[in-house]
């Protein structure tokens, strides 16, 4: 098979969360267990860094990644979904794993594949962890998929495991409110391994000191031990200052992600290389400010609060939950626009309501589908959307209802693509 057929051959044989929901949600580890042992145990031939959380941890992911990376380490990047092409979910220095590659594991694999019958995502975790033993990373940084206790990357023992932050999103699978979803994420949590916790929140922070004091794990609340302050917004990024612990000091740093969100993912990734350092990767401001800046070269990170271009304004960014459009569009208030012109779309299993309540009344809409079995039909979400006084059209695509918006947006418009990072994903590859 050549790159192609492989991937219609894991699509078609593989139940896909991204594509068909909970129904492809396997509640265990033992497939991944199983593929794993008679791929040699990869996991164990390499260090990681373990991300959890709800909103947050591509980010978090990524910013470390680049980081890393800066300061002349190996490293291995595993994330999901993908935007454009399956192979941006394994990645070594930023680089994704070639076509032949795939296509290779496939083919000497494809007898355990189809004996095993796992997941998409759990043959995708194997064949991610095979390719980071045969690279011979320093350290691999693991996104979670979906949770954390039972999700395919949980077999790993990170030398530090991180929570980003908590919100409403996968209740079906994860319980139905913050403190069963924080338990969930907290099934990362290892014995002895220190755990980064990103935000405070009422309602979790209980549940992560419970599970890190059962295990002995020391327990980094990110806002108590990483002090940052003076935020300025930039055109493409953040700009801050980070005042050292235990000295006089402060570094003036800027992120290339920006957003109100993205402050508390820069104290998670602060104290987590912090960590990291005492084993043994240590790091220099001069690494530090050149991964965080060049986060989207060095890694290909793309999709949130994602500058396209401007005179009018294009942003694209995955937010999906109410939490993550909260911080969307307060960011979306402060920059300088004249209209918003919002093309939009979701899947069939998120909190609607809680989703549209966030959205301003004051933007024109464009509703439409993304591209896969979940997508919710864009005339429903139209006509769900009017029930929140959010008026707009149905288009028959997302690049249909992106081309519309343009058109229609003077210069000094925003135009915004959000809703799901599947949404996101079906704009066309000549804005990015």
């Amino acid at each position: 098979m050549d790159y192609r057929a492989t991937l219609d051959y894991l699509y078609q044989m593989l139940p896909m969360y991204q594509r068909l929901g909970p129904v492809a949600y396997k509640k265990d580890l033992s497939n991944t267990l199983e593929l794993t042992k008679a791929l040699g145990r990869p996991h164990h031939r390499f260090p990681s860094l373990h991300i959890a959380g709800t909103n947050g941890k591509g980010s978090v992911a990524h910013l470390c990644a680049s980081v890393l990376q800066a300061s002349g380490y190996r490293i291995g990047l595993y994330t999901s979904p993908h935007l454009k092409d399956f192979r941006e979910r394994i990645r070594l220095n930023g680089v994704p794993v070639s076509e032949t590659e795939v296509v290779d594991f496939v083919g000497e694999h494809r007898a355990l594949i189809e004996r095993v019958s796992p997941s998409f995502f759990e043959a995708t975790v194997a064949m991610a962890f095979e390719r980071f033993a045969a690279w011979d990373v320093d350290l691999a940084v693991v996104e979670t998929g979906l949770g954390g206790r039972l999700d395919s990357t949980n077999i790993i023992h990170p030398l530090v495991s991180v929570i980003t932050s908590i919100g409403h999103d996968h209740q079906a699978l994860l319980g139905p409110d913050l403190p069963s979803i924080a338990r969930e994420k907290a099934g990362i949590i290892k014995p002895g391994v220190p755990v980064v916790i990103g935000e405070f929140h009422p309602d979790t922070f209980p549940v992560f000191a419970q599970v890190a004091e059962q295990n002995q794990a020391p327990l980094y609340l990110a806002p108590d031990t990483v002090s940052l302050d003076q935020f300025e917004d930039l055109p493409d990024g953040l700009q801050f200052r980070w005042n050292l612990a235990g000295s006089s000091r402060s570094v003036t740093l800027r992120s290339a992600l920006a957003g109100d969100y993205q402050r508390s993912n820069l104290r998670t990734v602060l104290q987590t290389l912090l960590l990291l350092e005492e084993h043994g990767f240590p790091l220099n401001e001069g690494a530090i400010a050149d991964g965080l800046w060049q986060v989207r070269q060095r890694t290909g990170f793309r999709g949130r609060w994602d500058v396209l271009q401007r005179d009018p304004w294009l942003i694209v960014d995955g937010a999906h939950n109410p939490e993550g459009l909260q911080a969307l569009f307060g960011q979306v208030a402060r920059l300088p626009h004249r209209q918003l012109h919002l093309v939009t779309g979701t899947v069939n299993d998120k909190d609607l309501d809680g989703n549209l309540a966030c959205y301003p009344t004051e933007a024109r809409y464009y509703f439409s589908r993304p591209d896969i079995p979940r997508g919710l039909p864009a005339l429903q979400l139209q006509e769900k959307a009017a029930v929140f006084g959010l008026q707009g059209g149905v288009y028959a695509s997302v690049a249909d209802a992106l081309a519309q918006a343009l058109q229609n947006a003077q210069p000094d418009d925003l135009v915004l693509v959000t809703g799901s990072l599947f949404v996101v994903a079906e704009v066309p590859d000549g804005y990015y």
